[in-house]
């Protein structure tokens, strides 16, 4: 009999071991497997760049452009859209072994069409500025450029004081927009700013007498005065002082050094200047320079 009692003695202290430990066990288990889980969800929330791996995938790279922006993106005469940042991007997708589609957009909307995945890229004398680098990643400067501002050539004008109390229009959401927003006695000068979807429009109103002036880029304002050089003329003075870039999605950074690597590669063959030389008669480029 007491060696039965010492046994069961034995036993319920065994089972009261296992017990506590039991008691113990479900809460470090469940501690260890949310643990595991929140790093699990952590890591499955961790974006992984696969970018240029989907262009590459699909086969075809899509850029974004303002279809009415010579001499960089525009319609010509048989209505293919043609220009320098045409035919550089064309050259980069071949040596990337991918198709390249042109996809006209709404300007105001660049930055919904290119976070959506509408477009792959917005390359169309976008100029690079610090407001726009906070939302778009970007290429390497590969040309200068200015905002002036455009008037008919028979027209008094010829100093930014000139059109105090005048009327300029601009294409809205540009850097035009900015450059006049920054200049505030400039601004504060003129009775209004007209903002209209493309520089065309504007140029129309300027011709029908609407407007007194257009600020735009050097880069197109040079190309239709060289079109229309009895019709317009540009003012001395610029506003701003800018560089176009490539313009992709924040975090499509192997997408981006896939096109940046390759303009670098064809600044140094001298692909970029037989370019620049067929729109410009020079070479205006400042990639790898």
């Amino acid at each position: 009999m007491k060696k039965g009692r010492i046994i069961k003695a034995l036993a319920c202290a065994m089972a009261l071991t296992f017990l506590v430990a039991g008691c113990g066990a479900p809460g470090e288990s469940s501690k260890s497997s949310s643990t595991a889980g929140e790093s699990t969800a952590a890591s499955s929330t961790t974006a992984v760049d696969q970018s240029w791996d989907k262009v590459k995938e699909k086969g075809e790279l899509v850029l974004g452009l303002d279809e009415s922006f010579p001499p960089m993106g525009f319609r010509d005469e048989d209505n293919n859209i043609v220009g320098y940042d045409i035919d550089l991007a064309k050259e980069v997708a071949a040596r990337l072994g991918v198709k390249l589609t042109l996809q006209p957009i709404n300007w105001d909307s660049k930055d919904l069409e290119l976070n959506t995945g509408n477009i792959d890229c917005i390359w169309n004398g976008f100029s690079i500025n610090d407001e726009r680098k906070q939302n778009i990643l970007f290429s390497d400067p590969y040309m200068k450029n200015n905002q002036v501002v455009v008037v008919m050539a028979d027209s008094k004008y010829n100093t930014l004081a000139d059109l105090k109390g005048k009327s300029v229009s601009l294409q809205a959401t540009s850097s035009a927009a900015d450059a006049v927003e920054k200049n505030n006695d400039f601004k504060n000068s003129l009775k209004e700013v007209v903002e209209l979807k493309d520089n065309t429009l504007c140029l129309m109103d300027l011709k029908t007498g609407n407007i007194d002036g257009v600020v735009m880029d050097e880069i197109v304002a040079r190309y239709q005065i060289q079109m229309n050089s009895e019709k317009y003329r540009m003012l001395d003075e610029s506003l701003a002082v800018e560089e176009y870039g490539v313009g992709f999605r924040k975090g499509d950074l192997q997408l981006m050094t896939q096109v940046n690597d390759t303009l670098k590669a064809m600044a140094k063959d001298g692909k970029i200047t037989e370019i620049s030389n067929k729109w410009f008669g020079k070479d205006i480029s400042i990639i790898e320079k």
